[in-house]
Order: C-alpha cells, then structure tokens, then sequence
C-alpha cells in the first residue's frame, strides 16, 4: 500500500505544533514527470565563477513551504558547502572558491574539520522540494523547522537524537546517507542566507522513520500534557 505522506505530515505538524508544515527533499537521476524546476534568474557570476538560483541551498526550505519544485546543480552552485554535502561537487571542485577562502580565514570552519562533513554519496541529477504533504512520490528525507519546545519533545522521543552544529546542511546527508534523524542549532551562514529566524532549527528524518516518529511525538505529547497539568497546578500555590 502506498504511503499517505499527506496523513504523516499532518500527523508531525499537528504532534510538534509546527508553524511550518514539514518540506520533503528527494534526490534522483532527475526531476519528477510533471514537476517544475526552480526557475529563478541567476545573478552575475562571482569571480571565482560562482552563481546559482539562490544564495545556498538552504534556501530552497523556505521557498518550498508552498510549492513543489525541482532543482539542479547549477542551482546550488553559489554555496560551495551546500554544493558538497549535497553531492554535486566534491571538495577538490571547491577548494579554490571564494566562499571557502572566507570561511577559513575567519576561523569560522578548519581545514581539518571539512573531510568530516557528513556529504550525500551519489551526485544526483535532480532534487527536489515541496511540502511533504503534496510530495508526487516516495522522499527521502522529511525537515522540519522546529522551537526549543519542540525539539524538546523529538529529543524526549529519541534520547540518542544526534544534535549537530554547522554547516546546517549536512543534517540531509546525515538522514539520506546514514538513515539517522539528525537536528541541527543551525549555522550563521545558512541563518544569514535563508532569514530562518533565530529562534527556529532544524531536524532532517529520514523517510523511513517518519511513521516512528509521529507515533514517538504522540505518545509524548500525552506524557508532556499530563506533567503540565500537575505543574500548573502546584504553581497555584506560588500565585
């Protein structure tokens, strides 16, 4: 029987109380028959040849709340880390690039550090984005924008939920690749390109746990619904 994505991302939104509706993310050969690609202009290239749809392709959460699309290479190709964690360059295609350069000359990443990036393992011909509830087939990975308050519960959910830092993007090779839900606090970069405000991270579910998930969020909410009862009312007594 075919997956009900729709039934699951109404389940994960109505379980965590998401303000954004989980996106799904699908890497293939190439586009979806009958989906659109991403067909914003580029701007100039910089001088190191870099230029793409978007500033990075973190970017793509935020425009596919709404509307499914697909994306390729030369979309992404502005972001150099986004570029490599999602498989369509590797990092002897990047090494030289302007926005590399910058970040190590800050000290915001080592060198040392790169080779440890978690990257997807096939270049893909094609990813696409869209709600997970419109998805037209079977995804990859689910991400969600979540608050304190609801990584809260997916953590009490999943005690070993991995917690990641920068780049944000390699939370989707974490699910694609290694099939681990994986949150993220975020990082400066993907914050300042894609205006995800501060108090919002993220957390990639790999596709095949998403069934598990929403039952784990349900089965917390009734725990977490239970102590806020007893806590509301032991507080009277400080009123």
């Amino acid at each position: 029987m075919p997956t009900d994505w729709s039934a699951l991302a109404r389940r994960l939104q109505d379980g965590l109380g998401l303000a954004v509706p989980p996106i799904a993310i699908t890497f293939g050969a190439s586009a979806p028959a009958g989906v659109p690609a991403f067909a914003e202009p580029m701007p100039p290239p910089k001088d190191d040849g870099r230029t793409g749809r978007v500033s990075a392709g973190c970017v793509f959460w935020m425009k596919s709340v709404d509307r499914t699309f697909s994306t390729a290479a030369e979309d992404h190709a502005n972001c150099s880390v986004g570029s490599v964690t999602h498989g369509f360059q590797t990092l002897a295609d990047v090494a030289h690039n302007e926005d590399v350069a910058a970040l190590l000359e800050c000290n915001w990443v080592s060198e040392a550090a790169i080779p440890a990036i978690p990257v997807v393992t096939e270049r893909p011909g094609a990813v696409t984005y869209g709600p997970l509830a419109d998805t037209p087939g079977d995804p990859d990975v689910a991400l969600l924008r979540v608050t304190g308050r609801q990584l809260m519960v997916l953590h009490d959910a999943f005690p070993n939920l991995r917690i990641e830092g920068k780049p944000q993007c390699h939370i989707v090779a974490i699910a694609k690749e290694q099939g681990e839900m994986a949150a993220s606090v975020g990082c400066q970069l993907s914050r300042v390109r894609t205006g995800m405000p501060n108090g919002e991270m993220t957390c990639a579910i790999p596709a095949a746990m998403i069934a598990e998930v929403a039952d784990r969020i349900e089965a917390t909410a009734i725990a977490d619904n239970a102590v806020a009862r007893y806590a509301s009312e032991d507080m009277k007594r400080f009123a």
